[in-house]
């Protein structure tokens, strides 16, 4: 199996290039998910990096660009690859070694949402209740693991990152602004009525198509500017 993969090491390259791998049948015994066949390199070539942990599509670390559509290696089949297998990091970011990319942006804006319930009001003695109704309007929301794939195949994100939350980000606003235990709708309403914060999304849905998770980032924006909309009438 031949593997083409982005390498760029900043003590050594002034600029990055691809480098060729091959992995012999024999040596795949066993290898089910693209992230095997990356140990199995990585084992080769010990100067390969690339960030993973659980290997369960849970963690997010193992985001990278793969055959030019942004997944997890960990529950990518290698079946299902067109060879040679190209691998890149999360486009629009900074790299910081080969696969490795710098979520710095990407974490700054997921903070900036203010991504926790806010309620002011006495604290309760045992718990905020949900109505069982009220607790299934957080499917689909709530799964996100910040792998990040999402918001790195959005072009919107790319040219404005300073300014354009982007789809994480934003799936996670609306995540609390549909909470009933949160009590902060205004306020965060207020925060995404700008024009470049929500408002940049051409709802091009390369966001939605990329989730491994199966979410839908273009729904929940589309939400916000409703509300938004219904409370100018």
């Amino acid at each position: 199996m031949r593997f083409r993969i982005y390498r760029y090491r900043p003590e050594e390259d002034q600029k990055p290039v691809f480098q060729d791998y091959v992995l012999a049948p024999e040596a795949l015994e066993g290898a089910v998910m693209l992230l095997d066949a990356l140990m199995l390199l990585k084992a080769q070539d010990a100067t390969l990096s690339f960030r993973r942990s659980c290997r369960e599509g849970v963690c997010g670390s193992d985001a990278m660009n793969i055959n030019g559509r942004n997944g997890l290696a960990c529950i990518t089949p290698l079946k299902d690859l067109r060879e040679p297998i190209t691998l890149r990091p999360l486009p629009g970011m900074p790299v910081i070694r080969d696969l490795a990319v710098d979520l710095s942006g990407f974490y700054r804006q997921y903070r900036a949402v203010r991504p926790w319930l806010i309620d002011e009001g006495p604290e309760p003695e045992i718990e905020r209740p949900q109505s069982p109704v009220e607790r299934d309007r957080l499917d689909g929301l709530y799964e996100c693991i910040l792998c990040a794939c999402c918001t790195t195949s959005c072009p919107s994100f790319w040219w404005n990152p300073e300014r354009f939350l982007g789809p994480a980000a934003l799936l996670q606003a609306y995540r609390f602004i549909t909470d009933s235990r949160d009590k902060a709708l205004g306020e965060r309403l207020d925060d995404l009525e700008d024009p470049y914060r929500l408002y940049r999304c051409h709802t091009i849905m390369n966001c939605t198509d990329v989730c491994p998770k199966g979410l839908d980032p273009a729904h929940a924006i589309g939400a916000i500017r409703t509300l938004l909309a219904r409370r100018r009438l």
